[in-house]
């Protein structure tokens, strides 16, 4: 089960750290993603970190804006997310892959991943 927490309402400009922590099954040898989704949108994703190496990849659009550090000993995985802006409004999800593999990591798609969050909601707003 994962848990997702640390969504807020913040300003523009704002950052924000979101956190997703594992219990009952271990995030170490997964590669772990994050996903947001928009009412009425398909959900698309956001960031991914390998389990082996712990590469890390990000949708082109927030490249630079976003990072995602994992600790495995604490069970955790992490969205760092800079310079918020009102598009980033979303429910924000982790995931953690269905297999023991991470090529596919750098697609951050939906499908590669069984495990999910119940999402955390974040608004960006003056």
């Amino acid at each position: 089960q994962l848990v997702e927490s640390g969504g807020a309402l913040v300003q523009p400009g704002s950052s924000l750290i979101l956190s997703c922590t594992a219990s009952g099954r271990s995030l170490v040898h997964y590669a772990i993603a994050w996903f947001r989704q928009a009412p009425g949108k398909e959900r698309e994703g956001v960031s991914c970190i390998s389990s082996s190496d712990h590469n890390d990849h990000y949708r082109n659009s927030l490249k630079g804006r976003f990072t995602i550090p994992r600790d495995d000993a604490k069970e955790t995985a992490y969205l760092q997310m800079d310079t918020l802006r009102p598009e980033d409004k979303d429910v924000y999800y982790c995931a953690t892959a269905r297999d023991q593999v991470d090529f596919f990591c750098s697609l951050i798609r939906p499908y590669d991943f069984a495990s999910w969050g119940q999402g955390t909601q974040i608004t960006v707003s003056a």
